[in-house]
């Protein structure tokens, strides 16, 4: 195991920045304003314009992650170069706290896909993702976190468990990991597993961030129910219970409250961010 993974944004709750609530965060006074806030670099891949106005000014006050959803690292073609040039270029320019992508992959020989689909559990696949990690941070010129994976199937024949695997892949590249606590639960209901065995096997010393949201569970065509993770409604409370479970052991970690559809108004989205940090203020967890 690596030590401790040190996080840069501070140990509170945080928010993913939506457009709807540019100048509510800007306007926020103190116990209504973010300890920091949560952006999707590619929707600034633009050169200028409102969205960099905006988010200069956000800057200068709150502390960014930067949570992209571009770089295909596990692609068999490698790495989106086009994208990680960009990234590389809207991080110079605005310093994020934290950079993150996922354990996934979205582009094929010629095509891009609207989701952010999973990689095997394989050995090649592990040396795979590996390279392409250190390939990013080489040209970020720091350490990333990785994004566990919200599933609906499971590969036949993997060779790793998720856990083992993302275990093996922090200590090999020096990624950290990105724990999204509704994505242990949506995978662990969609493929029969305990989200709590999940949490207590990962090492914490590796977690760098923290996300919880809702989910929406739904009938399928089988006469069964799928889980599917659309971060469009508040934090369930088996979220909060399983991470108040994980900070009894890892102590304070940042905390974002991700909200991508159906997104609220402001006073919902800190409504939200305040329980977290409540539970972060916990005497257990302080």
């Amino acid at each position: 195991m690596t030590a401790s993974l040190s996080s840069p944004l501070p140990a509170r709750a945080g928010i993913g920045l939506k457009p709807q609530h540019y100048a509510d965060v800007l306007a926020a006074g103190q116990g209504t304003a973010p300890a920091w806030a949560e952006v999707h670099p590619q929707n600034y891949f633009g050169a200028g314009g409102p969205p960099h106005r905006w988010l200069t000014a956000i800057a200068e006050r709150l502390p960014l992650s930067f949570h992209s959803v571009g770089l295909s690292l596990g692609s068999a073609s490698g790495v989106d170069e086009g994208e990680l040039d960009a990234l590389a270029t809207l991080c110079r320019r605005y310093a994020p706290a934290m950079v993150s992508d996922h354990l996934s992959w979205s582009n094929g020989r010629g095509d891009r896909f609207p989701d952010l689909l999973p990689i095997p559990y394989s050995h090649a696949a592990l040396d795979h993702f590996t390279a392409e990690v250190g390939r990013v941070q080489d040209r970020l010129l720091r350490p990333i976190l990785i994004e566990n994976p919200s599933r609906y199937l499971a590969y036949a024949g993997d060779d790793w468990g998720e856990v083992d695997f993302l275990h093996e892949l922090c200590r090999r590249s020096g990624c950290g990991l990105l724990l999204d606590i509704n994505n242990v639960e949506v995978s662990a209901f969609n493929l029969g597993l305990d989200p709590a065995a999940w949490l207590d096997a990962f090492d914490p010393r590796h977690v760098g961030e923290i996300h919880v949201a809702g989910h929406a569970v739904k009938d399928d065509d089988m006469g069964g129910a799928i889980a599917v993770d659309d971060h469009g409604s508040p934090v369930r409370a088996s979220c909060w219970d399983s991470l108040a479970r994980f900070l009894d052991r890892s102590g304070p970690k940042p905390v974002l409250i991700e909200w991508d559809s159906d997104v609220p108004d402001y006073a919902t989205l800190i409504a939200e961010a305040a329980k977290a940090d409540a539970l972060l203020r916990a005497p257990a967890h302080a």
